[in-house]
């Protein structure tokens, strides 16, 4: 079998094209398959699909393609364009690649299973591919299958921002949390953020919402209360972002706590700030003996440090967070959500 036979075998090219050369480069290690159609081909019109003679060729393209023995293959080729009467002028639809894409379906295929199973440093070194390329191949793979995704009801939905570029960046992400399939990201973290996605759900998809988890930022809880029906009984503060206030708020009486004994000279508090922090069904053993010290004389707010001078417990969330009773109760008072837009009470809700 001719090598031009080979590989037309290995790209799994039909009529009309065809392979009509095959250079092979031993330092470099590279293949590169050039690919050719008969004179007199008609084709497709990309929109309408009416058969149309070749208009022109476009300039010489390369698609990067699965390596043939460790050598990397490269098909290479002029695609035809025509002139339709009705749609103007097109490139015609390639078997091999999608429209403006680097590489070849077979190849981004390949990519996209290693991506499954590795992040995006570990499979660029696999495939030898750059950031750009991996990236590329990622983002056209996301587009098909938003393209693909029909509109279904969401039970329960999650919003969160994430940071990039070491903070200076963020975008807001928005979940399926009963199926974790993200659903949509946008730039930024402000009210609109989530508010254009909200605006995006059908009338049937926002009353499908029984409940929002989402930590305390202003931005994504105005949001909520402006699209979402009774939307005041559906949000959720997730415990993650609730204990880290209060953690927080208990090293601050930890601090100030300790900087009141020192000034008598009782230093009983110093480098205790992870001892307090832990449940009391957590406190390492190493922690007993000067935990049992420290709690000697008593700090005068018992209940930030623990009622019987163990560390605070865990809060258990049996219901949604709603209402100014939690933010009254929990030691976050500080909180930046004004009166007029704190949640209504709910009779269900309980703290244990």
């Amino acid at each position: 079998m001719r090598d031009t036979e080979l590989y037309r075998h290995l790209l799994g090219l039909e009529s009309p094209w065809t392979v009509a050369k095959v250079d092979l480069s031993i330092s470099t290690q590279r293949v590169d398959v050039f690919v050719e159609h008969p004179q007199g081909q008609k084709w497709a019109c990309p929109v309408c699909g009416d058969l149309l003679p070749v208009y022109d060729h476009s300039e010489e393209r390369v698609w990067r393609h699965l390596d043939s023995c460790q050598f990397q293959t490269f098909l290479r080729a002029r695609p035809p364009r025509v002139q339709c009467p009705k749609d103007g002028v097109h490139q015609v639809r390639l078997p091999w690649a999608e429209p403006k894409a680097r590489f070849t379906l077979m190849f981004e295929r390949l990519a996209i299973d290693v991506m499954q199973v590795t992040n995006i440093q570990a499979a660029r070194q696999i495939l030898r591919i750059s950031w750009d390329e991996a990236w590329h191949i990622l983002s056209r793979a996301v587009q098909r299958g938003l393209l693909r995704k029909e509109p279904r009801p969401i039970e329960h939905l999650g919003v969160d921002e994430k940071s990039i570029a070491r903070g200076q960046r963020y975008f807001t992400l928005v979940c399926d949390l009963n199926r974790g399939t993200v659903e949509h990201i946008a730039d930024g973290r402000d009210k609109r953020s989530f508010e254009s996605y909200l605006e995006s759900l059908s009338e049937e998809q926002v009353e499908a919402i029984t409940a929002i988890a989402m930590d305390m930022h202003e931005a994504y809880f105005q949001a909520a209360l402006a699209k979402i029906p009774d939307a005041q009984r559906k949000i959720v503060f997730d415990l993650y972002h609730i204990m880290q206030h209060m953690t927080g708020a208990v090293d601050e009486v930890r601090r100030a706590e300790h900087k009141a004994l020192s000034e008598e000279g009782d230093n009983r508090l110093a480098r205790t700030k992870y001892m307090w922090l832990y449940g009391q069904e957590r406190v390492p053993r190493k922690y007993w003996g000067q935990f049992l010290y420290a709690a000697q004389k008593r700090p005068q707010n018992s209940q930030s440090l623990g009622a019987k001078g163990e560390p605070a417990p865990h809060v258990a969330l049996q219901t949604p967070l709603s209402g100014h009773f939690l933010l009254e109760e929990l030691v976050f008072l500080g909180h930046s959500l004004s009166a007029r837009s704190r949640h209504q009470g709910s009779e269900d809700a309980e703290v244990t």
